[in-house]
């Protein structure tokens, strides 16, 4: 069983920049693909970024293509999402997720784990 924690919400103004991190106690030598999605009230939860075992490939999102970044340090155990220009449709609960692959994976039935999910709320 695989635990991943978030941490990072919190509130911020329009235009602000927030970074998410998402630590994983997976500690075994197969690396696996990780996304971050995000769920609104009375909305479904959507893909936002996905990154390869490696980091060296990356996926998006087209709302927040430009503005977030996906990285990875296997070393720490660690992804990350940094998001910059901050809107206020981009406030959600945003989860952290493992795939079973190496590839990256945008479906949210692509993923097996899932955090509990860290707030993220932008204000005007």
């Amino acid at each position: 069983q695989v635990q991943l924690v978030e941490s990072g919400g919190g509130l911020v103004q329009a235009g602000g920049s927030l970074r998410l991190s998402c630590a994983t106690s997976r500690r075994t030598r197969d690396i696996y693909a990780m996304g971050w999605f995000r769920q609104a009230p009375g909305k479904e939860r959507e893909f936002v970024a996905g990154v390869d075992w490696s980091g060296t490939s990356t996926g998006y999102a087209n709302s927040v293509k430009g503005r977030f970044t996906i990285s990875r340090d296997n070393a720490k155990y660690m992804v990350y999402l940094q998001m910059n220009s901050l809107k206020l449709e981009d406030t959600a609960l945003y989860y952290c997720a493992e795939a079973p692959r190496r590839v990256i994976a945008t479906m949210k039935n692509e993923y097996a784990y899932w955090g509990q999910g860290t707030q993220v709320t932008v204000s005007s």
